[in-house]
């Protein structure tokens, strides 16, 4: 073909192909710094908040500091007032009230704030062979293998008998002690390296080292035990029977750090999801003068299935927006068939070591902008939401009139992947909800990887949706 023949089809495949370009060459030099500069914010929100109770008592801090004042079913509200609700700091509710009337529905974004972990049993506390330990039972999806030979922290409360309400944070200062599971030497693995990957580590194998010095170097049973019971309780003035009011997570210690010599990545635990919860968070705070009521929920328990009261499966939401359209006199099912939600949810970025997991036409990358996800589930879509093509459409409009980098993508191959998030539950509320996220490389290991210019296509995202 000529030359002009080759540029005319060019032309044409430019017109009607879609198109996948690095973020970097969409965005200029006044946009990458204030895409530095707001994941250097998130990157001080990931160390300050690693539990669901550190991010709802951040994000609750926060918004009073901002002018938010706490929600009561009744109140009187107009256009630009602030509130917010914190359910059994676990999970937050934030709105603010916009111009348009209240039956026009709302804008809402849900997030989750919660991650992977390991738990404390109830009898956490025990001595084996004079090394004293913590029992622990895993909370969401983990590959086992990967929580042994890193540094833990320990994060948490302890109520006591009386009430009394004990916080713990150990193990992230510098100074601090951490935590620690063994793992076999390959020198003696060999049994262990014949098990499944699955099986590589058991549950109950991931017992925590809390300690190995005896009571006053006495000897006798569990003396170790009782050097350790004695330090918390000069320290937490605590027994051990206070541990079956306790709710103690271990955490990795790493603090979260750029990653690559162009510093382009941010590694840290926890990305999921609070990589789209703070994003959403700050996009509310920047969105001083919504038209439409704008409705962010942080909430808890999505890495468990969404059950239990500060979870999504609860009815908290939805009272929380009946109680906000009483304040305007309307009904609150006729305020939620009118909202609109962007469910805020990670997903997988094409990993090019892995690739024969994800279909490349319907995947992720990373610097790609933020992931636009129409369906989650698994096998048949088992358990999502699916969101309609007109409400496809309607955000491809407001994130492109917005030149917001987006792209799309599902978990996976069809038959291989698959997974869940808080969609289905909002949608069965009869708002038009959709997924939107950021990719994540390495998703539910103790340290997750995302590109910088992804964390802000989410927040420039979410921000295009609430001003709309």
């Amino acid at each position: 073909m000529s030359n002009e023949t080759n540029n005319e089809v060019q032309a044409v495949k430019d017109e009607l192909f879609s198109k996948r370009q690095h973020a970097a060459v969409r965005m200029d030099a006044g946009e990458m710094k204030s895409c530095d500069q707001f994941c250097a914010e998130y990157m001080d929100f990931m160390n300050t908040a690693k539990t669901e109770r550190e991010a709802a008592a951040f994000f609750s801090r926060t918004l009073e500091e901002n002018g938010y004042v706490s929600f009561k079913p009744g109140m009187a509200l107009k256009a630009g007032d602030k509130v917010y609700l914190n359910n059994r700091g676990k999970s937050v509710i934030l709105a603010t009230i916009g111009t348009a009337p209240i039956t026009e529905g709302v804008r809402l974004c849900a997030a989750h704030i919660d991650s992977p972990r390991l738990d404390m049993k109830q009898h956490p506390l025990y001595e084996n062979e004079e090394i004293g330990y913590f029992k622990t039972h895993y909370y969401g999806g983990i590959k086992k293998y990967q929580w042994t030979a890193i540094p833990l922290s320990l994060h948490g409360i302890i109520v006591k008998q009386d009430g009394t309400k004990v916080e713990v944070r150990i193990g992230e200062d510098a100074g601090d002690p951490v935590f620690y599971i063994t793992d076999l030497l390959p020198h003696l693995a060999d049994e262990q390296m014949r098990r499944t990957l699955a099986q590589g580590i058991k549950g109950e194998e991931l017992n925590i080292v809390i300690g190995s010095m005896p009571f006053k170097q006495e000897k006798g049973a569990d003396m170790v035990k009782l050097g350790i019971m004695n330090l918390l309780h000069e320290k937490y003035d605590i027994i051990e029977d206070d541990f079956l009011s306790a709710e103690l997570e271990a955490v990795p210690a790493f603090p979260a750090r750029e990653v690559g010599f162009d510093r382009s990545l941010i590694g840290a635990y926890g990305h999921d999801d609070r990589v789209c919860s703070y994003p959403a968070f700050r996009a509310a705070l920047d969105t001083a003068a919504p038209v439409h009521t704008s409705v962010i929920i942080l909430t808890d328990k999505e890495e468990t299935g969404s059950d239990g009261n500060t979870g999504l499966r609860s009815s908290y939401l939805k009272y929380f927006l009946c109680d906000l359209a009483e304040c305007f006199g309307e009904n609150g099912r006729h305020v939620m068939s009118a909202s609109k939600c962007l469910s805020a949810d990670v997903n997988a970025g094409f990993d090019p070591t892995f690739p024969e997991v994800l279909e490349k036409n319907n995947c992720a990358y990373v610097n790609h902008g933020v992931c636009v996800t129409k369906f989650t589930g698994a096998r048949g879509k088992s358990g999502t939401s699916d969101a309609s093509a007109e409400f496809v459409g309607e955000i491809r409009r407001i994130l492109d009139a917005q030149n917001v980098i987006w792209q799309t993508g599902e978990l996976g191959k069809v038959d291989v992947g698959g997974g869940g998030t808080v969609a289905a539950y909002i949608a069965n509320l009869d708002i038009d909800t959709i997924d939107i996220g950021v990719p994540v490389l390495s998703m539910h290991a103790p340290y997750e990887l995302v590109a910088k210019t992804d964390v802000w296509a989410a927040y420039r995202a979410f921000k295009a949706f609430l001003e709309s």
